[in-house]
């Protein structure tokens, strides 16, 4: 589960991570009040404007502004929300602004030049470890950093069991050039942004940039936070953080039914049971020369209600050609399936894409019969490769 900016630095903060504070505002009015706000709590003249959208490279977009007076504050803040933000990260039609974050101005002058740099927090799969990334070529995309100057950026591998070590944490700091005052906040930066990713249950922490101020105090200017959603039942506010405006609406929907749904940008759509055979049911939608739709499992209890709604969820997607419904009864059996099929095809009424339904296990040739009889426009076979031929026959 993504979190907005504001949202990860508020879970930042309650764990000692220093950040760039600012106020959410739904509104140009609100903005102002917030920009007050700051200008009373930490005397900050101008102020940072920030698009709130789960997407990076919001400052390429024209989601990023400086305001340096009040009237520019609602100026601003009036531009950005409602805006369709396009960025990098999102589709062509970007994703709608609803709120921005009015940020304090922390680039002030000082004894020293500010620094910016990149780190993040995040599990190494292939090292069965945490992992913090860090770079001193921080506000960059680290992608392009990666392939340009790879040996810019540093790599610090945590024992699970033994945590983030004090040693690793000043070596952190020390790779990243700094010395006295500064050295020691990002130690102490470093070991909190730890323990933030650890006791929240992240998948993905990302500060980019995080600053070194003029005063060489350590903050997180940005957030990027992932939670992981297996782990939300034990984060119950946490929870409530999510923000569905930002995800697939078909998704979400297929969530509150209690289906497993992934959307793609494919030509068949699927319903199957079971992960395992799902991913098999794309591979062999690939091999008929056609591009799967979506992942859709809809679990052990296929019955009529469920199937119906799977079928609904499939058909919000215009590019759907043809839907491939793969059953393995082990648990459910085959004809309560087929029979569920034929239910749901009545309810909803005609449909107009193909229909092919394999299903295999318990009572599989009574399920064929069934559909094979039903007088709908569905097809059923029994075997892969006959599912396969017969997709890719409705698609020629």
């Amino acid at each position: 589960m993504n979190l907005h900016e504001y949202q990860g630095k508020e879970l930042l903060s309650s764990f000692g991570v220093r950040i760039q504070r600012g106020i959410v505002a739904q509104s140009a009015d609100e903005a102002v009040e917030a920009a007050k706000k700051l200008t009373e709590e930490t005397g900050t003249g101008w102020h940072v404007i920030k698009a709130q959208v789960h997407a990076g490279g919001r400052g390429k977009g024209g989601g990023v502004k400086l305001a340096k007076n009040l009237d520019e504050v609602k100026e601003l803040a009036g531009q950005i929300i409602g805006m369709n933000l396009i960025t990098p990260q999102t589709s062509a039609e970007g994703k709608k602004v609803h709120q921005v974050l009015v940020a304090e101005d922390v680039y002030y002058p000082g004894d020293n030049e500010p620094e910016e740099y990149y780190m993040s927090v995040l599990l190494n799969r292939g090292a069965g470890k945490n992992m913090i990334m860090y770079s001193t070529e921080g506000g960059m995309d680290i992608e392009q950093v990666a392939e340009e100057t790879p040996h810019l950026i540093f790599t610090e591998e945590i024992d699970p069991a033994l945590g983030l070590l004090p040693f690793q944490a000043r070596r952190v700091a020390f790779n990243l050039g700094l010395s006295g005052t500064a050295f020691k906040e990002m130690t102490k930066f470093v070991t909190a942004l730890y323990t933030a990713y650890v006791k929240s249950d992240a998948s993905l922490f990302e500060i980019n940039p995080v600053l070194k101020t003029s005063d060489d105090k350590i903050m997180a200017v940005d957030s990027k936070v992932t939670l992981d959603g297996n782990a939300l039942f034990r984060h119950k506010d946490l929870a409530e953080l999510r923000d569905t405006r930002e995800e697939n609406p078909i998704e979400v929907e297929a969530g509150e039914l209690g289906l497993n749904y992934v959307d793609l940008d494919g030509n068949v759509g699927c319903m199957v049971n079971g992960a395992g055979l799902a991913m098999a049911t794309m591979d062999l939608i690939k091999q008929a020369g056609g591009d799967p739709a979506n992942f859709l499992d809809v679990g052990g209890t296929a019955d009529a209600a469920r199937v119906e709604a799977a079928f609904n969820i499939i058909l919000k997607d215009p590019n759907v050609k043809a839907i491939l419904i793969n059953i393995f009864g082990g648990i459910v059996r085959c004809d309560r399936v087929a029979q569920g099929v034929i239910d749901a095809y009545k309810n909803i009424g005609n449909i107009s894409v193909p229909i092919i339904v394999r299903l295999q296990g318990t009572n599989a040739d009574i399920a064929k019969e069934l559909i094979d009889n039903s007088g709908l426009d569905v097809l059923s076979a029994t075997e892969f490769q006959e599912a396969a031929d017969k997709v890719q026959e409705v698609l020629s």
